[in-house]
């Protein structure tokens, strides 16, 4: 097999030495191996070696037309950017594949409280293109990243990639008094020994098994179904496509992300059954209801739902036409005018000047591209560590292998490569002092670093997903309230945009705005049951909130 610098070694039953060994080849495992490749000291120093089971090959050649998209897709920070840039990476990057998003509008299924963020309001993010650095993020499908990453490692003749091969196991050398390095057996029967394991591998990660760190958290009671979206361009007297759309239903978010002038990515996090009924029914069904759970009522998207709910559980489905008709009859109930953005079925019939609510919700969707639905678990998950001890030591966890995150803030792949940034300046460091790369001394500044900068990204995440899962009245008031007072706040805007990875991923505003309007809707509980006035908790409430995020 001739692959550039992706190459096999079958030695078999020998043990070939590595100062380095990155289990996992996603995006986070390549961003690493790519990363510690850009430092001539690395390059010069160390022997790494990158194993993943799958074919490398096939990312590396990957190419689809111009107007299809995979429906992996993630949205990469100007931090993350930044730090791509860097490392050489994303020169490599086929930028006809990505799409700014300059503007986020988000609001609320029940209340529709809305904030708006706009890049304008953002201060320069350090990216080397002026035009680039008035965009929020910019999004991408995960597979172009790999391409880019794969590509830049075909020049780093001091990293070998290890393809299609598989980690049976991984034990500890018995030597040094049980302190030997770790050993990690393939499927090809080569044994590897590595001074500094990193765990790139997931969610169900075989190193931090080995390594004996414990995880905490839980799986949310939702699905993400994502697929590839077809809409009409925005008109001549409309704005590009490079809104992002996300409405908080109680079953979960709905976001509509832009990735060209006619296509955009769906991630709608909603329960398991009706995920499941979604993605079995024919495809002009999910296209429809994205459009109704953009611009409907709740009451009738969820009506729509037990709909789709009930055909399901009888063993059939409802076709395109018939919840097509269902929408338009819902759409003439809740007195919706035609020429209305609101509208989805007539508006499809009016072309012309837009509506003046027109950039208020996404385009309308004509289809969904083949293939593309699919639908996956939703978890909360910490490890206890990110760095091993003990019988486990010389291992590091980073990305999804040491968290994982609900998906509803984009921030899962720019997490990760914020530990990869991390752990890279410390290997480095360590390489600069002539120190042992896999002790515990070197990687600690990493560990530091990153666990709870990633917890309080998470708390925030985690919390805004459980606050927007209410539907009791005194809740959904209070941050709906909250959400329009701070809405009103350019600058607390720039600041919480800015922690969201507009310039770093500290997240500390969001986890204190989740916090403060939780905080008022459990004084709102409190006070009505002392009888107290709702309303001098509320404006207290709300000057908190307020107090805590000017503080930050």
């Amino acid at each position: 097999m001739t692959f550039g610098a992706i190459r096999r070694t079958f030695s078999a039953r020998a043990i070939r030495d590595f100062d380095v060994i990155i289990v996992g080849g996603g995006p986070v495992g390549l961003a690493l191996a790519s990363g510690l490749g850009s430092y001539r000291m690395v390059r010069e120093s160390l022997k790494v070696a990158l194993v993943e089971a799958g074919d490398l090959s096939r990312t590396r050649d990957w190419t689809l037309p111009p107007d299809s998209y995979s429906n992996r897709v993630s949205s990469i920070t100007n931090s993350s950017r930044v730090f791509l840039e860097d490392i050489g990476v994303w020169e490599l990057v086929d930028k006809s594949r990505t799409c700014p998003v300059k503007e986020m509008q988000v609001w609320d299924g029940l209340s529709d409280a809305r904030i708006t963020f706009d890049a304008v309001n953002l201060p320069p993010s350090g990216v080397s293109n002026a035009a680039e650095s008035s965009e929020m993020a910019r999004l991408t499908e995960n597979l172009n990243l790999q391409r880019a990453l794969l590509r830049h490692l075909e020049s780093i003749r001091s990293i070998e990639l290890l393809q299609k091969t598989r980690v049976e196991s991984i034990q500890r050398e018995d030597r040094d008094g049980g302190h030997g390095w770790p050993l990690v057996h393939l499927s090809d029967g080569t044994t590897l020994r590595a001074r500094l394991l990193v765990g790139a591998d997931g969610f169900n990660s075989p190193v931090r098994a080995y390594a004996g760190i414990h995880s905490y958290g839980w799986s949310y009671d939702v699905r993400a179904v994502v697929a590839t979206l077809n809409h009409s361009p925005r008109g001549a007297f409309q704005g590009p496509n490079h809104t992002a759309y996300q409405r908080f239903l109680p079953t979960g978010p709905i976001a509509f992300l832009p990735l060209s002038p006619t296509v955009s990515s769906l991630v709608w996090s909603t329960k398991p059954a009706l995920a499941e009924a979604l993605c079995r029914a024919e495809p002009a069904v999910l296209a429809h209801m994205v459009n109704a759970a953009f611009r409907l009522p709740e009451v009738s998207v969820r009506y729509l739902h037990n709909l789709i709910l009930d055909a399901h559980s009888r063993g059939t489905s409802i076709s395109g036409e018939d919840i097509c008709n269902e929408i338009a009859f819902r759409e003439k109930s809740h007195n919706i005018p035609g020429y209305s953005a609101y509208s989805s079925i007539s508006s499809m019939l009016s072309p012309g000047v837009p509506p003046n609510d027109a950039m208020a919700v996404p385009p309308l969707v004509t289809s969904t591209q083949s293939g593309t639905i699919a639908s996956f678990p939703l978890k909360f998950n910490h490890a206890e560590s990110y760095l091993g001890e003990g019988a486990g030591n010389r291992t590091v966890l980073v990305g999804d292998a040491a968290h994982t995150i609900h998906p509803l803030a984009g921030q899962g792949l720019n997490l990760g490569l914020g530990d990869v940034k991390s752990l890279v300046q410390c290997i480095v460091q360590s390489v600069a002092h002539g120190g042992d790369i896999g002790s515990y001394t070197s990687l600690r500044p990493y560990a530091a670093e990153r666990y709870f900068t990633n917890h309080k990204v998470m708390s925030a995440v985690d919390k805004l997903h459980k606050l927007y899962s209410s539907t009791w009245d005194p809740v959904v008031w209070a941050r709906s309230i909250g959400l329009e007072v701070v809405n009103e706040l350019d600058s607390v805007k720039a600041a919480l945009m800015m922690d969201a990875g507009g310039g770093n991923l500290e997240g500390s505003r969001w986890d204190l705005l989740a916090d403060s309007i939780k905080g008022v809707s459990n004084g709102l509980s409190t006070a009505k049951m002392l009888g107290q006035g709702i309303g001098v908790v509320f404006n207290t409430g709300i000057n908190e909130i307020i107090r805590r995020l000017g503080q930050h």
